[in-house]
């Protein structure tokens, strides 16, 4: 089948007015209609709530295709990725556009140990909390406090600063993620261990004491990998939109990766997997389901089963088709797959899920959400801390995006239009006589 010629322009009609509008081609995927001059041409804004039909940048890091469960870092299918690759391989291949070679990939990791410490006096910030703050109010901030350390990288015109920035925030993301937990139970912060790979690191720093040797077990940290891999770019979501948002006014990596952290905490966005264990939580047994699952189906019902569906997939989500197995694989090493009974609502709850007709013709699969947060459950990270994980695997794209937003020559600052609907003109009436 011949390949359909997309048209240079597209016209818009305005009364008597015809105008042309530029069409831009993508390599793959929706091409766009170009409407950055409509106002001058024509006077009047485009209405796009949620920027649903809007492409607010190009971009060569991340391919999805909703409709065919497609997701591709730089071309490469996600699954190859997550099944082949390390976290810190990919991502370089993020920041760089290809995957590393080996001479490439050991200065790389050596730049990411070298920098996976933060400033001792870091410390006084965290005990500026109260015990009981959510780890994701910590972590917001401690990012954000970053760039009152390190004034050398906040020259965003710089190309070696921006790089230096990206490694930095890479590294100590994790870092500041595991001491925000530390601080919600009351231990000692652990130091990053440079013999480790990242997702050994995190689980060190997270659940290891001074008191005695704490062995990460393989499983686990394998399984962490996966799911850091899985998570670390998705394109132009929420948080995602939000750094570059910031980004296009010049702030510095820090402030930026603060600002899509505080974006990412939404339920609708990362906190999703939080509010799945919520959700088990709710059920209480599986008994329960088939009441559940009457209430999901009821219009009238605001009840939603949380982890099924996503705004994008229209599919099976293929990170999910990735991790299911994984999620299998850990509950097996831990032994919960017969005897955790939250774990077992879960298990049914899929089941159910992929065999009714209700949710197959909805399209409402199990997502990304759904089984990284029983694989979170399962390990024991506590709910509070699902969403920094998210954060912690999501700091590689947020800082592929910021970077290549930074050395695009038609960046310009953020300022979307509105559709003013309010009054008109008033006179004010002075205080006495209301």
């Amino acid at each position: 089948m011949a390949d359909i010629k997309v048209p240079e322009s597209a016209e818009l009609k305005i009364g008597d007015k015809i105008i042309q509008l530029p069409i831009k081609q993508a390599t793959i995927g929706q091409h766009v209609i170009d409407v950055s001059q409509l106002y001058a041409k024509t006077g009047y804004f485009t209405y796009d709530p949620g920027f649903m039909s809007t492409a607010s940048c190009d971009s060569t890091i991340t391919y999805i295709d909703g409709d065919l469960g497609i997701l591709r870092h730089r071309g490469y299918e996600i699954k190859d990725l997550a099944e082949n690759s390390n976290f810190l391989e990919v991502s370089y291949l993020l920041l760089n556009g290809e995957l590393p070679n080996q001479s490439q990939y050991k200065n790389f990791s050596n730049q990411l140990l070298h920098h996976s410490l933060v400033n001792e006096q870091l410390r006084n910030l965290f005990r500026a909390f109260r015990y009981s703050a959510h780890p994701m109010a910590i972590t917001l901030a401690a990012v954000g406090s970053l760039s009152a350390f390190y004034h050398d990288v906040l020259d965003v015109d710089d190309k070696e600063e921006r790089e230096k920035g990206a490694i930095r925030m890479i590294a100590k993301m994790p870092t500041i993620a595991a001491m925000a937990y530390k601080y919600s139970i009351g231990q000692p912060f652990i130091y990053p261990n440079n013999n480790m790979t990242f997702a050994e690191n995190f689980l060190h720093m997270m659940f290891a004491t001074p008191c005695e040797e704490y062995k990460v077990n393989p499983v686990l940290s394998k399984a962490l990998e996966k799911i850091f891999i899985l998570h670390a770019d998705h394109e132009q979501n929420a948080s995602t939109s939000t750094v570059r948002l910031a980004g296009s006014s010049e702030a510095n990596p820090f402030a930026c990766i603060s600002a899509g952290i505080a974006s990412l905490w939404g339920p609708a966005h990362g906190g999703a997997n939080e509010a799945v264990i919520n959700m088990l939580l709710e059920i209480r047994s599986p008994e329960r389901i088939p009441e559940f699952i009457k209430r999901a189906k009821d219009k009238n019902d605001s009840f939603r089963l949380m982890g099924f569906g996503h705004r994008v997939y229209k599919n099976y989500d293929p990170r999910a088709a990735v991790l299911r197995e994984t999620c299998r694989e850990v509950l097996e090493e831990l032994g919960q797959l017969q005897n955790n009974p939250l774990l077992q609502i879960a298990i049914e709850l899929e089941k159910i899920a992929l065999n009714d007709e209700y949710f197959i013709e909805r399209k409402l699969y199990p997502n990304v959400d759904f089984y990284s947060g029983i694989i979170y459950q399962a390990m024991n990270i506590p709910t509070q801390m699902f969403t920094v994980l998210f954060a912690v695997a999501r700091t590689a794209g947020w800082m592929a995006q910021w970077k290549e937003m930074q050395e695009d020559p038609n960046q310009r600052i953020s300022r979307p239009r509105q559709l003013y609907t309010g009054h008109v003109k008033r006179e004010y009436v002075p205080l006495t006589q209301r």
